[in-house]
C-alpha cells in the first residue's frame, strides 16, 4: 500500500498513518491479553492484603467470564456504528476498570472492577482484528494478523514476570495502574491516526440475543468451574447450571434466526470456513489455555524457581510464537496461502504437547528437554492462531467483518474458559489421588485441591521433611503430566480440522464498496470447487 494512497475501502490512508493505526491496534490487544495473566503471581499477596481466599478464582474468572460474553455484542456494533469510537470507548472502559480495581478494598470490589476491565478487554480484542479488516485487504492482512498474533504470546510470558516485579518491588496495585499511561498512548495514537468512512445503517440492536448468549456462557463456564470443587457434580446447583445451559443455548438459536440484526447471525455457520475455523479457534484455545496455564505452576513447583524467573523461562513459547506468526504472516502475504500453515501448525503442536507429557514434565528433566517442546508448542500456535482469524474475515461479506471477527474470539476465549476448568479439574482430582493419605488431608493441601505452598515454603519442605516433599513431588508430577496428556488429543483434533479447512484466493480488497469487483466476487464464487485442492 503506497503512502497516500485511497484504499478499496474508501479510506484513504498514508504508510505512516497505518503504522500508528496499528501500533495503537497492538497497544490496546497487549493491554487486554496482559490481564489475563499479569494478576496470577500477584494473587497470594493480594489475598494477604485483602482476605477472601475462598473467592480467589473469581478475580481471574470475573475478567475471562466478562471479555468472553461480550465479544459478540462489540463485533456487532462496531459493524452497525463503526469500529473507531467503540475501540476507543473498550479503551476508557478498561482503564476505568483499572483505576478502580487498583483502589479496591475488599475482595468483593476487585472482583466487580475486574469484571467491568473484562467487558472494555472484549472490545479490545474484537475491535483491533477487525480495524485490521478495514484498512488491510485479506491479501496483505496475513503479515499484519501475525504480528498481532504474537501480542498474545509476548503478554502470556510477560504478564506473570511483570506481576512479580510490581508486586515485589512497589504493590499488588501497580498491576492494574500500569495499565494507565499504556491505555492514554494507544486511546491518543488510535484517535490522531485512525479516520474511517462515517457508517450508516438502519438497524436494530439484538439485545435480546447478546444477553441470552451472554447466560449461556456464563452458566457453562460457572458449572464447568464449579463442578467437582465447590459442588459435586450431581448437585443440584450443577444440574441446575447444565439445563440452563442447554435451554439458553436452543433459545438464542432461535431468536437469532428471527432476529432482524442478530449479533450472531446463523447464515455464518453455513460458511464451511467459518465452521471449521470456529471449531478448530475452540479446541485451540482449549487446549492452550487449559494446559499452558499449568506450566508455570510447574516451573515453580517442580523446579523451586520463583514467579518472575518461571516468567523467564517461559520464553521459548514466547520467542517462538513471535517468530512463526511473523514469519507465516509474511509468507502468506507473498504467496497468497494460507491453508497449510494451520495444518503444520496443528501438527506441531500436537507433538509439542506430547513431547512436554513425556519427556519436558517429569522430576528428572532438564530445563532444555522443556525448553524444546514449549518451542515446539509456540510454534505450532504461532503458524495457527492468527491464521483462523484470517480465513475468517477473508470468507465473508464485509457487513459481517465486526461479528465473524467476533465470533472467532469468541470460540477461542469460551474454549479457553473451559480448558482452564477442564483441566483444572483433572489436574485436582488425580493430584488429590496421588497424595498419601496424610499428605492430602493435611491444612496446606486443603484437601489435595488447593496446594497453598509458595516455591520459598517448598524449598524449606524438602530440607524439613524430604520424605513428604518427595511424595509431593511425585503426586504433582503424575497430576501434570496427565494434564499435558489429556491436551494430546484436542491438538489431534485440530489436525482434522485444519485439513478440513478450504483455501479461498485471499481477496485483494477489503470487500467494502464497488472495489470489490466482478471478477474477485466470481473467484470467491468458484471457489468451493477448487479450493480444496491438497495443501
Amino acid at each position: 500500500m503506497s503512502a497516500g494512497t485511497l484504499t478499496p475501502s474508501g479510506i484513504t490512508i498514508s504508510k505512516r498513518q497505518l503504522v500508528l493505526v496499528f501500533a495503537g491496534l497492538m497497544l490496546g490487544m497487549f493491554l487486554a491479553a496482559l490481564d489475563q495473566t499479569i494478576v496470577s503471581t500477584a494473587l497470594p499477596t493480594i489475598v494477604g492484603d485483602l482476605g477472601g481466599l475462598n473467592h480467589l478464582s473469581w478475580v481471574v474468572t470475573s475478567y475471562m467470564l466478562a471479555s468472553t460474553v461480550s465479544t459478540p455484542l462489540y463485533g456487532k456494533l462496531g459493524d452497525l456504528y463503526g469500529r473507531k469510537k467503540l475501540f476507543q470507548a473498550a479503551i476508557v472502559i478498561f482503564m476505568v476498570g483499572s483505576i478502580l480495581s487498583g483502589l479496591s478494598q475488599n475482595m468483593g470490589e476487585l472482583i466487580g472492577f475486574r469484571a467491568l476491565q473484562g467487558l472494555g478487554a472484549g472490545g479490545l480484542m474484537v475491535g483491533a482484528q477487525a480495524i485490521i479488516g478495514d484498512v488491510v485487504p485479506p491479501a496483505e492482512r496475513g503479515r499484519y494478523m501475525g504480528i498481532i498474533g504474537s501480542v498474545f504470546a509476548v503478554s502470556s510470558v510477560i504478564g506473570p514476570l511483570l506481576g512479580g516485579l510490581f508486586t515485589q518491588q512497589l504493590s499488588w496495585r501497580w498491576v492494574f495502574y500500569i495499565n494507565l499511561p499504556v491505555g492514554a498512548v494507544a486511546l491518543f495514537v488510535v484517535g490522531l491516526a485512525l479516520h474511517t468512512p462515517k457508517v450508516v445503517v438502519q438497524h436494530k440492536i439484538d439485545y435480546l440475543g447478546a444477553a441470552v448468549l451472554s447466560l449461556a456462557a456464563t452458566s457453562l463456564i460457572l458449572m464447568l468451574t464449579w463442578g467437582g470443587t465447590q459442588y459435586a457434580w450431581g448437585s443440584s446447583v450443577i444440574i441446575g447450571l447444565g439445563a440452563l445451559t442447554a435451554v439458553t443455548t436452543a433459545a438464542f438459536v432461535y431468536i437469532e434466526r428471527t432476529a432482524a440484526e442478530p449479533v450472531l447471525p446463523m447464515r455464518l455457520f453455513r460458511d464451511s470456513i467459518f465452521r471449521v475455523s470456529s471449531a478448530a479457534s475452540a479446541i485451540v484455545g482449549f487446549a492452550m489455555f487449559g494446559a499452558m496455564t499449568f506450566l508455570p505452576l510447574f516451573l515453580q513447583t517442580v523446579h523451586l524457581v520463583s514467579p518472575t524467573l518461571s516468567g523467564l523461562e517461559l520464553l521459548p513459547i514466547m520467542v517462538f510464537v513471535l517468530t512463526m506468526s511473523i514469519w507465516s504472516g509474511r509468507r502468506i502475504a507473498k504467496k497468497g496461502r494460507y491453508r497449510p500453515y494451520p495444518i503444520a501448525g496443528t501438527i506441531i503442536l500436537t507433538i509439542g504437547f506430547f513431547g512436554l507429557a513425556q519427556y519436558g514434565i517429569t522430576l528428572t528433566a532438564p530445563y532444555w528437554h522443556t525448553a524444546i517442546f514449549m518451542a515446539m508448542v509456540g510454534g505450532g500456535l504461532g503458524l495457527t492462531m492468527q491464521v483462523l482469524v484470517l480465513s475468517v474475515q477473508n470468507s465473508v461479506d464485509y457487513r459481517d467483518l465486526g461479528v465473524a471477527t467476533s465470533a472467532a474470539t469468541f470460540f477461542r476465549s469460551i474454549g479457553g474458559s473451559l480448558g482452564v476448568a477442564v483441566f483444572g479439574e483433572i489436574f485436582a482430582s488425580r493430584f488429590a489421588a496421588a497424595l498419601p493419605a496424610e499428605l492430602r488431608n493435611s491444612p496446606q493441601l486443603a484437601g489435595g485441591g488447593g496446594m497453598h505452598l509458595t516455591p520459598a515454603q517448598l524449598k524449606q519442605m524438602k530440607h524439613v521433611a524430604p520424605v513428604q516433599f518427595d511424595q509431593l513431588m511425585h503426586a504433582l508430577n503424575h497430576a501434570l503430566h496427565i494434564v499435558f496428556m489429556a491436551s494430546v488429543p484436542f491438538a489431534a483434533v485440530c489436525i482434522v480440522l485444519a485439513l478440513l479447512l478450504r483455501e479461498v484466493p485471499l481477496r485483494r480488497t477489503t470487500g467494502r464498496g464497488p472495489a470489490m469487483d466482478a471478477a474477485e466476487s466470481q473467484a470467491m464464487q468458484e471457489a468451493p470447487e477448487t479450493a480444496a485442492t491438497p495443501a
